[in-house]
């Protein structure tokens, strides 16, 4: 068993208990196959050799038609319990990497390639399934039912349980040799699979700009040669399974020919009955078939494991992320301690021993040039970013400390780009409160300066929206973010430039709005125009990683209002 599955039944309780139920089920699985052997046996030499009554025979043929209709039925209840096996170890699976990606947030997640990750959580567990509904039970299988066929013909005819005994390991040395190969094409197919889905979705988001710049048809073609590369990498791991296939067959037939040739040369000299001879035949396929099936199997589910590898290795890379106890949050000042953050891919700290105090129902304005760590301080703020030292102190307490999603809970976000769902846009506002009412929805829609273009559109509040919010403007889409601040009404508030990309009649609306939303909240306001600078207490000038306060809204030797996005 590789690592990566003995991994999967360490953390998953339920395919532990799949692999016990499965266990069971061999078990009565292989007496199913000796009683049929038996019984076919009894039928065919004795009973229509005129040995056994009337009576005796109907009784057995019955029999023998029970236990098939027990394989039948065992045979449906393993798949049924296999594939109810391989839909909780998938969820787990996605549960585990979807709270990661929710904890590590989307500043960490940049070194991931998103489009790999859909893949990852889609079409990539989804390859578990052949694992658990083929896979893992034919292996179980394979390890139970040759040793009890073997038991028994060592009670009928010794001389055919060691031939079998001798041939039958055979089977996993050449289904190993040809494994071991498949595993690198199967790992190299995940991983052309991967860059395609990765690739693809970084193609589609970026259409617009491919099309303004006239790449879209070159993008196309990088497209389809990734697809061919796929496609080549798919059929080449179909002709190594093909081809383990036939040799698995064929030392399987050559197995069973060494079994059946000698006990017919025996029958014929009179040295076994017709009854050993008959079941030694029945049962000797029965003890290579299920080696035969496992080694098929596992090329059905081999890019399953190399899927499962990956998920692990997406899940390892948490375990140094700080972690927040369940202590709750209390938001009364923010203060950072001599904080230096790093990025992974940077060789110099995007902040450098920052101190800065915002206290309770302070406004703070950040200004400074693009990449000099404004955004990044609002990440570390979110907890999408840990500080490399130095400490985030809220309300006194270390925020390493802090439960993440209760100190969450006390924050309202407006990015620069706020991401609007395909859903209608009382959902949209809802999001900063699930429970809201329809009435507090309208009415922070109102108070963001919403209320009057929401309702001129096609269903007002109830109107769909596209995928990215597609259907409203670059305004109306910051203003919809608003909203969604003001029903959250939380304690915190961290702007990131709302006013950025707007046209001078959207900027004045959404400069009012975020002014109303600042009103009796802590509000870190990063800012690079005039319309929100008038509306804070403090300036604080981000350079090259450092913090510079200032009294007033401009200081001496010239303006702070610089492009800032970063």
């Amino acid at each position: 068993m590789k690592p990566t599955e003995r991994r999967l039944l360490r953390e998953i309780p339920a395919l532990r208990s799949h692999l016990l139920t499965n266990a069971v089920l061999a078990v009565l699985a292989a007496a199913l196959v000796i009683g049929q052997a038996s019984l076919l046996t009894g039928v065919l030499a004795d009973g229509f050799g005129g040995v056994l009554p009337m009576p005796l025979l109907l009784a057995q043929i019955l029999a023998l038609a029970g236990i098939v209709a027990l394989r039948a039925l065992l045979g449906w209840g393993c798949t049924a319990l296999a594939q109810r096996a391989a839909a909780a170890v998938k969820a787990n699976l996605r549960g585990r990497v979807l709270a990661r990606t929710q904890r590590l947030g989307p500043v960490r997640l940049a070194g991931e390639r998103h489009g790999e990750l859909t893949t990852l959580v889609t079409r990539g567990l989804n390859a578990l399934d052949p694992y658990f509904t083929g896979y893992l039970p034919k292996m179980v299988g394979s390890m139970i039912t040759p040793l009890a066929v073997i038991g028994w013909l060592a009670l009928v005819d010794w001389a055919s349980a060691l031939i079998i005994v001798v041939t039958l390991p055979l089977i996993p040395v050449f289904g190993a040799l040809v494994g071991a190969h498949t595993k690198h094409r199967t790992a190299r197919q995940w991983g052309l699979l991967s860059r395609l889905g990765g690739h693809f979705l970084d193609v589609v988001a970026g259409l617009p700009t491919l099309r303004a710049f006239g790449r879209a048809h070159a993008q196309a073609d990088v497209v389809h040669e990734m697809a061919d590369a796929h496609r080549g990498a798919t059929m080449r791991t179909l002709r190594v399974a093909f081809l383990s296939s036939l040799v698995l067959e064929l030392v399987a037939t050559l197995s069973v020919a060494l079994v059946a040739v000698p006990v017919g040369l025996r029958l014929m000299a009179g040295e076994v009955d017709l009854h050993t001879a008959l079941l030694v035949l029945f049962l000797a396929p029965e003890a290579y078939l299920p080696l035969r099936a496992a080694g098929a199997a596992f090329h059905e589910s081999a890019e399953g494991i190399a899927v499962a590898e990956r998920t692990f290795a997406v899940l390892d890379s948490e375990e140094d992320e700080p972690r927040g106890s369940a202590r709750p949050a209390e938001v009364t000042d923010v203060r950072l301690e001599r904080v230096s953050v790093r990025y992974p891919a940077r060789d110099s700290a995007v902040l450098s021993e920052v101190d800065l105090h915002v206290g309770e129902g302070e406004r703070v304005a950040l200004v400074g040039p693009s990449g000099a760590g404004k955004s990044t301080l609002l990440s570390l703020l979110l907890g999408f970013v840990p500080a490399e030292s130095g400490r985030v102190l809220v309300g006194g307490t270390d925020l390493s400390e802090v439960d993440i999603e209760s100190w969450r809970s006390r924050l309202a976000w407006v990015p620069q780009r706020p991401h609007l769902f395909a859903a209608s846009v009382a959902d949209n506002i809802r999001l900063g409160r699930p429970d809201a009412s329809m009435e507090e929805v309208r009415e922070a829609a109102r108070a963001a300066g919403a209320e009057e273009f929401i309702d001129g559109l096609p269903r007002g509040f109830d109107t769909l929206l596209g995928e990215r919010g597609t259907g409203v403007s670059t305004g109306q889409r910051q203003r919809i973010a608003i909203a969604r601040a003001f029903v959250r009404d939380a304690p915190l508030l961290l702007l990131d430039e709302p006013t950025a990309h707007l046209d001078p009649h959207s900027e004045s609306v959404v400069a009012e709005a975020s002014a109303r939303l600042m009103a009796g909240r802590t509000a870190i306001v990063i800012a690079h125009r005039p319309a929100l600078l008038h509306h804070v207490d403090r300036i604080v000038r981000v350079s090259g990683g450092r913090v510079r306060e200032f009294t007033g809204h401009e200081p001496a030797g010239g303006p702070v209002l610089l492009d800032s996005r970063s």
